[in-house]
Order: C-alpha cells, then structure tokens, then sequence
C-alpha cells in the first residue's frame, strides 16, 4: 500500500462518501452496491474493490461515535478492521496499527473516542449464553467464506485448491474455511461437489440425528442448504421440502440437480396458514424449522443492519416464529423430532421461542446449543432439538 498517495486517499474517501450517502438502508447493501457501480462505470475493479471495503468496514460501527465527522468515522472504522491502511497511516498517523483488536479498543476508549458499548444497541437483547463484549467485538472481524464438501469428494476439492493456489483450512472432514471473498465460480468441476455454507449452520446438523427411510420435511427449506446438509448424511430419507415462494424452490431445484438430488417432494406452504389445506393429515418422523428471523447473527457478513435494523422486529418474528411452530407442529408424529434453528442472537428468538414449545405446544427439550460463531470467524446460530410428547 506504500503506492498510496494522498490524492489517491481522498479520491477513495469521495468515491466512498458517494456510495455510502446514497444508502438508504431499504435493501441489502450488496444489491445497492451492484446498482451503484453499475451506474459508475468509470470506477475500474481497483475502485470497486476499496469502495466497497471502505463501506462495509463503516457500518461494522453502528452508529457508535457520531461526535465524529464521516470521514473521523471511516478511518475509525479502518483502524479497528485492518492491520494496515493508508487511510489510517495518512490522516492518524499516530494510531498504531499493529495493536490487537482488544488492545485497539482500549486505546480508543483511553482517548474517550469509543466505547464498546456504544457500537451495537442491541446488548440487553442477546441470548444470556453470548459474551457480549467478544461478540460486539468480533462484529469488527470479516467472516470466513465456508464450503462443505459431499463425502468422498474431500481429496477431489484438496487437490483443486492447491493446484490454483487457493488458501484452505479442513476445520473438519467436510468442512473448510477459505479467506472471504475467495471466488470459486469459475470452478465448473466442483458443481455439486462443495455448497456454501455456513460453519454454524453446518453444525445444526448434529441435532438432526435420522433413521434411515424415515419421513422428514424441511418446513422453511428456502434454497435447500440445510436439506442437502441433511440428505447428505442420510441419503435414504423421505424428504419433503416446502418454502412460501415458487421462485426460491425453483433455487432449490436447482441446486439439487447440481448435487444429483432427483428423489424429494416439494410443495408452496404458508407456515402462517392452516397448514392441513395443503398437507391434510400427513404426519412426519421429522421436521426441521430453520425459522425467519432477524438474522441478528449474520451481521458480520451484513453490517448495515447495525444501522438501519428496527427493534420493534425482534418481538414481531418471535411472534412469527411461535406461530410457525404451532401450526408445523400438527405434522409431527407424538415421540418424534421437532429441530429448530435460527441464525439470531436475540433471547425472544431463541430461548424464549423453545419455552413456548415446551410449554404450549407440548414438548420436551432434549438439546439445544448456542452456536457461537463469534469464535470462529462464523454466523452465529441457535438450534434445539425437542420431542413432541
């Protein structure tokens, strides 16, 4: 970055105060951002590449010291996601670079500039299980880019990998860590070999423990991560899928067919309806309810949503989620599995949710987990495992 001249600075910060100020926060950041270099075709990849580390670094601080101007703020938010930018080096030459994220923080707070508190609002909320200061923390920390690989393929993906150079790390047998951003779309061979997903959402598999030829559904299956994680470990299992929209099970279609899936069902369920239109009286051996939710612990991979996220959501999806789970559940053989899984971090989402079932719904807790990403450069996600009784 020594190439970096002070023109080439605060040519960056315009192009990013030009992005950033055309945010409004009613759309994913990515999408908005796709938009906006669309329009700015002058904007060479180099251009791109630092507008949009600039922003999503920005928004990694909530809207924590806004004593500050914008451009304090950007450089701010530098200094506490990278070990080295010449946005730092230029305008705070002073900050030292080379601190610890925790060591970083206390230098900040010394100089009355940050208060951890200060960067998410959402504190009193979180599950009791989350640290709260390691989380908040980590919301500075890019998270990693995560594959699972079918079985048998695990050599196959290994040998891609280093033959192109690709940085990898097997965090387990079919699971690896590449750094963020890494691009493997131009890896035609590994179509249906690796699926992105999530190291903690890869874990939910763990509560999802199946008899072979058992019936199960995936009741919010979206574009099938988790069905194809499930089917992956038990191939032999009568698999129904459903999601509210045409369009993201025409996803899961495709995604399927890449991965040689033919033997499922689907149907267009409205989980907030009388669900016995649709399914009658069928019952289920199991059933997996990755629930809408905040997606509270994704954030580090969608960091606008610090800024521009309503609290009153919280209690409306763990309404929802209640709902969901009331009407799923009359599709659930007595003694047999209810797996419930969101990718929040917020108590009335998780705990609060499991309460209900036990209590209302007539189940049994046999496990649940915070799974905390935080640690591991992941999401964060709850899941349970409840019986119905």
């Amino acid at each position: 970055m020594s190439d970096f001249s002070e023109k080439r600075v605060h040519q960056q910060i315009r192009n990013f105060e030009r992005a950033i100020d055309g945010y409004e926060g009613n759309e994913p950041f990515a999408r908005y951002l796709t938009s906006f270099f669309k329009i700015n075709k002058q904007m060479g990849s180099k251009d791109r590449k630092w507008t949009s580390r600039l922003c999503y670094n920005y928004f990694r601080l909530g809207k924590a010291a806004k004593q500050l101007s914008q451009q304090k703020r950007l450089i701010l938010a530098e200094y506490l996601c990278e070990t080295e930018s010449p946005f730092v080096s230029l305008l705070e030459p002073e900050w030292n670079l080379d601190l610890s994220l925790d060591e970083k923080f206390h230098f900040l707070k010394e100089q009355k500039i940050l208060e951890l508190d200060s960067i998410f609002p959402f504190k009193k909320y979180l599950s009791k299980e989350i640290d709260q200061d390691r989380f908040i923390q980590n919301q500075f920390v890019q998270p990693d880019l995560f594959i699972r690989v079918r079985k048998g393929k695990e050599q196959f993906v290994k040998a891609i990998f280093e033959s192109e150079k690709i940085a990898y790390h097997f965090v387990t047998s079919q699971t690896v860590a590449l750094e963020n951003g890494t691009s493997l779309q131009r890896f035609k061979d590994l179509d249906g070999e690796i699926e992105v997903q999530d190291l903690s959402s890869q874990r939910t598999l763990d509560f999802m423990k199946a008899f072979p030829k058992e019936s199960w559904w995936d009741a919010c299956a979206a574009s099938g991560g988790k069905a194809l994680l499930f089917l992956d470990a038990n191939p032999t299992i009568n698999l129904m899928v459903s999601d509210v929209r045409m369009s993201i099970l025409r996803n899961l279609d495709e995604r399927f067919d890449r991965a040689g899936i033919r033997n499922y069902r689907k149907k267009i369920v409205d989980l907030t309806k009388d669900t016995t239109t649709i399914l009658g009286n069928e019952l289920f051996d199991g059933i997996i309810l990755d629930a809408p939710c905040t997606g509270s612990g994704t954030w580090g991979r969608t960091p606008e949503n610090i800024s521009y996220f309503d609290i009153k959501k919280i209690a409306e999806f763990s309404s929802l989620q209640k709902e969901i789970a009331k009407n799923v559940s009359r599709h659930l053989k007595v003694g047999k599995p209810l797996v419930y899984i969101t990718c929040s971090v917020f108590e009335k989402e998780n705990e609060e949710v499991i309460q209900y079932i036990q209590g209302e719904l007539g189940y049994q807790l046999e496990a649940y987990q915070v799974l905390k990403g935080y640690n591991e450069k992941a999401d964060s996600m709850f899941v349970a495992r409840l019986i119905k009784l």
